[in-house]
């Protein structure tokens, strides 16, 4: 008996020598072995005695307990090893929070990689994606009116309607409708360029019966004759009727009309002020291109055109009603002459070669364009050098002296004609006398 258990107690000593760490299901299956093991039914022999029995049995806990320490051992060390790919056991509640958390990252992730619409939409400017509307804030985060700087920009005008410089001293943009006043804007400065036009023609051109003292156009301030009344009367009562005809906005479900909304859908639903859905040449759509941004384009140059011309026409009714003479009356835009030519020519050569630049510091700053600087350049070049200024020099004073020897001798051909002319006169009238 003792031979067999010194020989058990060997077989146990090995192996615990040479165990690996096993995964956990042969870690288990291990567990079991022993225990088969170890409680294998034992069959005493004859020889066998009491003391025999309970040495054996002192023994074999011994062993067993030294086994159960080695099999902790590497069940520790097989698991903090293995922790991240060894699915563990937890409790309910811990395995649904770990769950919901996973499911929720993703949605995470998602929110934090999706940008901003802002973000958005500089994306598709940079990809080139072409959207045919007019976006409101065409002056982005500039706060200051473009018209007067010294005064922060209205509330309502933010660059995004054609005309929009941020003008509005008295507030009549918040306190009055914004479309009707861009209607009555419109509708003056076009009747502006009208009459711009036609205030001279009539006073160089119209019959003196039909023009005040002077040759000045019936006006207000200038007066009228009993046809004159008549007329302007006459005129009138037709362009009321049109603006009749052409307010309310007429024209909301026109083909241009339509075409407006969509324009400034971005903005509102009434299109553009001063849409009388009349463009026979069909050049609103083709002189800068067929696409919003150009339509507001040309916008901008009718209104900024009927400005000016509001304000000439203007100009010209205070000038005659405190001079009496007619604005067309030694005017160099009205005669023929060499000034207003050689003004249009420097105003042209100014804005090829400099530019006007104003600042939040300075106002009317003159810097050279890059353009300007290669005329300049070219000028400097083409001018004549020292050299060719004494070269010229010499062919002038020789042209001189030529010019002078031919006046010389021209003189002395003429004073020889001259002579003769005289000694024959002379001669005749001795002839006569006898």
């Amino acid at each position: 008996m003792k031979f067999s258990a010194l020989v058990l107690s060997l077989t146990l000593s090995s192996g615990a020598v040479a165990f690996a760490p096993p995964p956990a299901t042969t870690t288990r299956m291990a567990k079991t072995t022993t225990s088969t093991t170890y409680h294998q039914p034992r069959f005493a022999s004859p020889v066998e005695t009491t003391e025999q029995a309970a040495a054996a049995a002192a023994m074999e806990q011994e062993q067993q307990g030294k086994q159960d320490q080695v099999m902790e051992s590497s069940t520790t060390t097989t698991t903090t090893a293995a922790a991240a790919s060894v699915p563990v056991d937890l409790p309910v509640e811990t395995k649904k929070e770990e769950e919901e958390e996973e499911k929720a990252a993703p949605a995470a992730a998602a929110a934090v990689s999706v940008p901003p619409p802002s973000v958005i939409n500089d994306e598709k400017s940079n990809n080139n994606e072409k959207v045919d509307k007019i976006l409101p804030g065409r002056y982005g985060p500039n706060d200051r009116s473009i018209a007067l700087p010294m005064l922060l920009r209205p509330n309502n005008l933010d660059g995004s309607h054609a005309g929009d410089f941020g003008f509005d001293p008295l507030g009549f943009s918040e306190s009055l409708d914004l479309y009707t006043m861009q209607e009555s804007e419109l509708r003056h400065g076009r009747l502006a360029m009208l009459a711009v036009i036609g205030w001279p023609i009539a006073e160089l051109i119209g019959p003196s019966w039909l023009l005040q003292d002077g040759g000045r156009v019936p006006s207000i301030l200038n007066g009228f004759s009993p046809i004159t009344f008549l007329a302007t009367v006459a005129i009138f009562s037709g362009l009321g009727y049109f603006e009749y005809k052409t307010s309310l906005r007429s024209t909301y479900n026109t083909s241009s009309g339509r075409q407006h909304r969509a324009d400034m859908s971005e903005i509102w639903d009434m299109g553009v002020a001063g849409d009388y859905n009349w463009d026979p040449l069909h050049w609103y759509s083709s002189l800068l291109g067929d696409s919003a941004i150009a339509r507001k384009g040309l916008r901008e140059v009718e209104i900024s055109h009927g400005r000016s011309a509001m304000i000439g026409i203007t100009t010209f009714v205070i000038w005659e009603a405190l001079t009496g003479h007619a604005i067309v009356e030694n005017s160099m835009f009205f005669h023929p002459n060499l000034l207003l030519p050689i003004l249009i020519a420097g105003y042209v050569s100014f804005n090829a070669i400099y530019k006007i630049e104003n600042n939040e510091r300075y106002v009317f700053q003159i810097s050279t364009k890059s353009e300007g600087e290669a005329i300049l350049e070219n000028l400097k070049l083409s001018m004549p050098t020292p050299a060719d200024n004494e070269k010229t020099m010499k062919n002038l004073q020789g042209v001189a002296e030529t010019a002078k020897n031919l006046i010389n001798k021209a003189k002395d051909a003429y004073d020889k004609l001259s002579d003769g002319y005289v000694e024959y006169s002379t001669s005749n009238i001795k002839k006569n006398d006898d």
